[in-house]
């Protein structure tokens, strides 16, 4: 027979509440018997009543939580759970009956004992089923809605995890990526200019070191200004290849620079529009790199190239874009390629839906990314 998952340890909580909700039942119960106007003597009658009358019920009820607990560990058909109750209930009210008549026996003697058994059975019973039934109703509730949390909580623990797994994965996958079209370059200038490659080497190495240094994943965050100097030198190794091909037009606001985002964040969408708006052209042309705060006091950013353009992918509801082969077409037109595909994702799962991502482009009239990311407490 199936189980339920196990509830949570730690009942303090939930015997607190027990324990306020029965103080509060004794203070009515003393406050409706008490007859303020006749003097104090009456107080303390009403609180001996109340402590006579509701201390049994109050002490029995800590067995509930347990029993319940054990039914609902090992769940049974509704038949038997309604006869297992039946059964409680009646126990419930006989304990009660024989509290209530030993206390009498030895207070007041055997005939008092008696006389208030059979006087007040039929209406102590009445109430001993109906009291069960409130805790049986309140702690299973309770219980159920603690393993419910439990249960949400490990879901969305699994999905936190998941996420960061593939938010690594992505992150991993932009890293070789970049190396790989970096040393490409690299290749070229050592078969046209081994002095510039020699040059391109030396850069390549600080941007090795910057990579190493801040050792980048998923969960980090680097300042908008450790972004621009990244760009920067891998721009200085490209302007090696394309030499006055490749103008760069830089618009970034000052107070922008401190503004933090997840790494490599500008360079993949720097690179494509290099490779594959900038390169392909024989008279080159102008990369515009924009950063600003946002009104809501996010990070605004801009990459625009005044290439041959391309069609614009669709969005998929997850905000994920589909992933066309990168690279110029047959009719001189391009895909997003690796990193745009990429960076969707990555910030449709690093900002749960916040950041956002738009792309604007069209057969001849360059190929243009806009990007609005939601502001940063701080480094994570």
């Amino acid at each position: 027979m199936p189980t339920l998952p196990p509830v949570p340890h730690g009942d303090r909580s939930l015997w607190l509440g027990y324990a306020g909700l029965c103080l509060l039942c004794w203070l009515l119960y003393a406050m409706a018997g008490a007859e303020w106007l006749r003097g104090g003597w009456r107080a303390w009658q009403a609180a001996w009543e109340a402590t006579w009358n509701l201390g049994p019920p109050i002490l029995l009820g800590t067995a509930v939580l347990p029993w319940v607990r054990r039914l609902q560990a090992r769940p049974r058909p509704l038949p038997r759970r309604l006869v297992a109750h039946a059964l409680a209930a009646t126990a419930f009210a006989l304990a009660w009956h024989a509290l209530d008549y030993g206390m009498a026996w030895a207070l007041f003697g055997l005939e008092h004992a008696d006389a208030t058994l059979a006087q007040q059975a039929l209406w102590r019973s009445a109430w001993a089923v109906f009291i069960y039934t409130a805790l049986v109703l309140g702690f299973g509730g309770t219980l159920h809605a603690r393993r419910a949390h439990a249960a949400a909580l490990g879901i969305a623990q699994a999905e936190a995890a998941r996420t960061r797994a593939e938010l690594s994965a992505i992150t991993g996958s932009l890293n070789p990526h970049f190396l790989f079209n970096t040393l490409n370059t690299l290749i070229l200038l050592t078969r046209r200019d081994p002095a510039a490659a020699e040059r391109g080497l030396l850069g390549f190495s600080r941007l090795l070191r910057q990579l190493l240094d801040t050792q980048r994943d998923a969960s980090d965050r680097v300042t908008l200004r450790d972004e621009v100097d990244f760009v920067r030198d891998y721009l200085a190794i490209e302007a090696l290849r394309l030499g006055e091909r490749l103008r760069v037009d830089w618009r970034v606001e000052p107070d922008a620079l401190d503004a933090l985002l997840p790494p490599l964040t500008l360079q993949p969408l720097v690179e494509n529009a290099v490779l594959h708006g900038i390169a392909p052209r024989i008279d080159g042309g102008t990369v515009t790199i924009e950063a600003a705060r946002s009104a809501a006091g996010g990070l605004a950013l801009r990459i625009a190239d005044d290439g041959a353009g391309a069609e614009a992918p669709p969005a998929l509801p997850d905000g994920r874009a589909a992933r066309p082969p990168a690279g110029p077409r047959a009719d001189g037109r391009r895909g997003p390629g690796l990193g745009l595909a990429a960076l969707q994702r990555r910030f449709a799962l690093d900002y749960g839906g916040r950041a956002r991502l738009a792309i604007r482009t069209a057969p001849g009239a360059g190929f243009e990314v806009r990007l609005d990311l939601p502001p940063e407490d701080g480094p994570r």
